[in-house]
């Protein structure tokens, strides 16, 4: 059971399919990581073998897009976000184990020394630990809480996180700062996917996202006490390191990339230290390509999309697949498919998605025949069912995420599309012209087998 809760066993079927590849020779941390993986994105996951001023290996371009992760989750890839939602609905409880891989090797001086840590874009300060799901838990309640979030390291033992404020880990730390303390992380470095994606989904503070791991593995994640600080984390992972957050200590930052490729400056972050770092004694060190890059941008489209289904589902009972877009930097647009839409209905779905999630900025209603990430299929819907002066709804001065990149004191226009079919539209402009269904299914039966599929 616990080698199926390891990076290393998603490893192993990446390889066995191709889709691994070695480095073999020396790359430096500084750009050329980066560089590799910018590169790569979107085609094979890269294990560097050798990163200059490091033991370790690295490895990246994971989960770059949805047919990786339906494989890191072992379904089919129209499966995801029925997963998704049911790993947010269920739960699953951690089992602690006393004697875990990630805890082979601890060093307690300089933890952060001797990392393969990527500087990733010219205009950043220095190096970013990206990849590293950070658990923590409230101070008061003791409930569980993981997200991500990158750190800059500014030396053996210390870095900078930049969080969000209405991020849950920035509450919990305010919160610890308010009792007098520094709120205690561990930060998860090579966690299975399934533990990563859970990182990555949009709870209630309180809600334990671990718990939504288990559901996702289909098996509680097995986790072992950390070394220095009151913490649980995946006892199969291939590295942790145990410090805190001071948020009373600001550190200026300067320019970060974001995920829409472009920088930002958000001004200060805290103060990390850190006092312990345990792992495995032929520990991968796992890396994210952050800005526009695939796997950036899956990790957050995939989670936001299961989120905004949710939501909908309380109001419209004919949802069905929703997507946010690659295009929208995964973040930023979404689609929705209405079963057999009532009049009004997609309007009231793209406020309705505004409401439920702040981050989203663009938003298309589309019908039941139309695959939501399906790309070119939305933007034929937009074309052929969609009237400018009917169908599009703007809105200026609406609440924006920070991360937006055009917003101005915290507002920005959103633009909603409404391209389902309306009653009196030309029905030609319905129904897409295709050869009849079963001479389409011999044809792609005789081309397979004649191998030209």
């Amino acid at each position: 059971m616990s080698s199926l809760q390891s990076l290393r066993a998603y490893l192993a079927e990446l390889d066995a399919s191709g889709e691994l590849a070695h480095v073999p020779h020396e790359v430096s941390p500084h750009f050329e990581v980066s560089a590799c993986l910018s590169v790569a994105d979107g085609g094979k996951a890269l294990i560097f073998d050798k990163v200059a001023g490091s033991s370790f290996r690295a490895v990246g371009n994971l989960l770059s897009n949805r047919d990786r992760i339906a494989r890191a989750l072992k379904i089919d890839r129209g499966q995801i976000q029925r997963r998704l939602i049911e790993a947010i609905d269920g739960a699953v409880p951690p089992v602690e184990i006393t004697e875990a891989p990630v805890q082979e090797v601890i060093t307690t001086a300089d933890p952060l020394a001797g990392l393969p840590v990527p500087t990733f874009f010219a205009a950043e300060a220095g190096p970013y630990i990206t990849a590293g799901l950070i658990v923590a838990k409230d101070p008061l309640t003791g409930r569980g809480n993981a997200s991500f979030a990158r750190i800059l390291v500014t030396g053996p033992s210390t870095g900078m996180i930049g969080i969000a404020p209405n991020h849950h880990l920035a509450h919990l730390a305010r919160k610890a700062a308010g009792l007098g303390q520094k709120l205690e992380i561990a930060v998860v470095l090579g966690a299975h996917p399934a533990i990563q994606l859970a990182g990555c989904l949009y709870l209630g503070l309180g809600e334990d996202e671990m718990h939504c791991a288990g559901k996702l593995l289909g098996e509680a994640v097995e986790v072992v006490r950390c070394r220095t600080v009151d913490l649980m984390v995946p006892a199969h992972a291939e590295m942790v390191l145990e410090g805190t957050i001071d948020v009373g200590t600001p550190i200026e930052e300067g320019l970060i990339s974001e995920y829409h490729g472009m920088y930002e400056d958000y001004g200060p972050g805290f103060l990390t230290e850190f006092r312990c770092r345990t792992h495995r004694r032929d520990a991968l060190f796992q890396v994210i390509e952050p800005g526009y890059h695939g796997e950036h941008i899956y990790l957050g489209a995939l989670p936001i999309a299961a989120s905004l289904r949710i939501a909908l589902t309380r109001v419209f009972p004919n949802v069905g697949e929703v997507a946010v877009t690659a295009s929208g930097a995964g973040r930023n647009d979404a689609v929705v498919q209405l079963i057999k839409p009532k009049p009004g209905q997609g309007k009231r779905a793209i406020f309705a998605c505004w409401g439920a999630v702040n981050i989203v900025k663009t938003v298309t209603v589309v019908d039941e025949d139309v695959d939501p990430w399906d790309l070119a299929a939305v933007d034929r819907a937009r074309c052929a069912r969609m009237k400018g002066d009917r169908d599009i709804v703007i809105v200026p001065a609406v609440s924006a995420d920070r991360s937006e990149p055009l917003e101005r004191g915290g507002l920005i226009t959103k633009i909603g599309y409404d391209a389902t079919a309306k009653d009196g539209d030309r029905p030609e402009g319905i129904t897409q012209a295709l050869p009849p269904a079963e001479f389409l299914d011999a044809a792609r039966m005789k081309l397979r087998a004649l191998g030209i599929l």
